[in-house]
Parts: C-alpha cells; sequence; structure tokens
C-alpha cells in the first residue's frame, strides 16, 4: 500500500542541520566536514543544512561560512541540496551572507529572524523581503522564537508566502496549530525544526524535517518518513516512538543540541571536534548517556 500524499519537498525530505566539525584547536575541519557530509548524503539524508544554530553559526566567520558551503558542496556535488543558514541580527549583513552562500554554491538560503532587537511584524516582514529579494536563490524562513525572542506570526507568513523566492519555513514554533493554519493557505513547504515533530507534522501535509539528531542517525530518520510514505504508518510510528529517547537526551536536556550531538559523534569516532565558547563540551556522563541512548536505538534495525 502506498499514501496518495505528495507534499512539495523543494529540498528533500529529510534534512540534517549538520554540525559545522572543528580540529582540535578550533580551526574549521574542511576534511572533516567533506567526510560528515558524504556519510550523510549516503545514508539517507536528502539535503543539508549548513551554518544554522547547530552549525554554530554565531561563532563562525562569514569566510568559514562561505569555505564551508564550498568544501560541501565539493563532497556531495549534486546528491543533496545544499541549504545555507545566513540569517542574522542585521539585514545588511544578512544580504551580504546570502549573496555569498550563492557563489560559494548554495542551493537556497536558511534566515532566521533577527534576535535581540524583538522588531514588530512588519519589520521582520521587510528583514525577510529585502533578503529575498537581493539574490536568487530561494528562501526557507526559520521561525524559532523560543531563541530569536519574535514569533513570525501566521499573518506574516501568508504575506511572506506571496513572494516567489519564499518556499519553505523551518518549523520550531511549537504552535501545531499555527503551522496547519498557514499550511492550509499556501504552498509554503514546512519543515519540522524540532525531531520530536518530524512525524505529525509530516503527517498533515510537511515538507519533511530539518534533523539535528540525523548527524548520528541520519538512516533511522529518513526510514521514518519513507515508512509514511510506503502507507506503513505504523511502522513509521514505531520508527519515531523508537527515537525518542535519543531525541530527548540530544535536545530536551539542558544542553544545546549542538553540544550534545558533537559530543555523540566524537564518541562514536565521527568527525565533529570541539564546539566553541561560549558553548562548553558535554561530560563524560552525558556522551555515556547519548552513547547507550544511540546503541539501543541502532539495535531496532
Amino acid at each position: 500500500m502506498t499514501t496518495n500524499r505528495t507534499p512539495a519537498s523543494p529540498f528533500g525530505r529529510a534534512l540534517c542541520a549538520m554540525v559545522t566539525p572543528f580540529t582540535a584547536s578550533e580551526a574549521l575541519d574542511l576534511d572533516g566536514a567533506q567526510r560528515l557530509a558524504d556519510r550523510l548524503v549516503s545514508q539517507g539524508c536528502e539535503g543539508l543544512v549548513l551554518n544554522g544554530t547547530t552549525g554554530e553559526s554565531p561563532t563562525t566567520t562569514d569566510t568559514e561560512k562561505a569555505d564551508l558551503v564550498r568544501a560541501v558542496r565539493e563532497a556531495v556535488g549534486e546528491r543533496a541540496a545544499i541549504v545555507a543558514g545566513v540569517g542574522t541580527a542585521d539585514t545588511r549583513h544578512t544580504v551580504r551572507l546570502a549573496l555569498d552562500a550563492e557563489k560559494a554554491g548554495a542551493d537556497a538560503v536558511l534566515v532566521v529572524t533577527p534576535y535581540y532587537s524583538r522588531p514588530p511584524q512588519d519589520a521582520v516582514e521587510a528583514h525577510f523581503r529585502t533578503v529575498a529579494d537581493a539574490s536568487g536563490l530561494p528562501v526557507m524562513l526559520y521561525d524559532i522564537p523560543g531563541r530569536t525572542g519574535t514569533r513570525i506570526e501566521p499573518g506574516t507568513m501568508l504575506r511572506l508566502a506571496e513572494h516567489p523566492r519564499i518556499v519553505a519555513v523551518k518549523d520550531c514554533s511549537y504552535d501545531f496549530l499555527g503551522a496547519q493554519k498557514v499550511m492550509a493557505r499556501t504552498e509554503l513547504a514546512f519543515y519540522a525544526g524540532c525531531d520530536e515533530h518530524a512525524l505529525a507534522l509530516y503527517a498533515v501535509g510537511g515538507a519533511g524535517c530539518v534533523s539535528t539528531v540525523a548527524n548520528a542517525v541520519p538512516r533511522r530518520l529518513r526510514a521514518v518518513l519513507d515508512a509514511f510514505d510506503a502507507g506503513d504508518t505504523a511502522r513509521a510510528a514505531r520508527l519515531q516512538q523508537q527515537a525518542t529517547e535519543l531525541i530527548e537526551l540530544a535536545m530536551c536536556s539542558s544542553l544545546p543540541g549542538t553540544v550534545t550531538v558533537k559530543g555523540l559523534l566524537g564518541a562514536l569516532g565521527l568527525p565533529s571536534g570541539p564546539v566553541r565558547a561560549p558553548l562548553r563540551p558535554a561530560d563524560h556522563e552525558t556522551v555515556e548517556e547519548l552513547s547507550a541512548a544511540y546503541e539501543r536505538l541502532v539495535s531496532y534495525d
């Protein structure tokens, strides 16, 4: 049995919010990034989101951001879409990063709501329109009010959906009703930005997910969506539920996902390296808990 579900997924369905590997001295590890990107794509990721929250964008330079996009493009070729995070609290800076990403070979840009200054909705809308007008790349809006302090309100989303280059949303709003209202009235492709919502949002017409936990278990997160598309909704639910323990440890603890996932990747011998200050590495106990949950999860396969 297969479903008749054909959501628009402009960057694929299973996307990974990739960590940015660093060397022991905290320099950008482009070789490690290429190896990690190749592994992620080979194991089911249809798109990679670079220079996002998980990619430690607040502590990487503009040059490092562009270099990372170029290196990953070289590693994965056309096997996966590359969405480059370019959002900042400064519209002019965001435009420059979008143009840099376009030159470096990105397929699209991820633009977060301007943070800290808490602009009103008309200013939020103007910010996104300015960035979308600046380059030829499609735009994925990033709605994460828990970090930025400002929501992209559903009414603002509806207006932004009229822009020809604003095509998708990474939804971390925790407003499931609001997301459904916008999906029902627009063609915006909604990607779950919270791993625990991946299947739920997909089931009501979402385009897929942008997963942090996929850095460690890309096959598993892809399998959830594949099972749903094959019409085996019971299997999709079971696969999502089995991942809950690891998702909770990685994403819902007191530590940022970047810290937990890099700790797990390091334990698995995969490219990751340290986090940059002000973040601090996960402690030994946390890494042991993550590793045990990982082993339990992969034992189901």
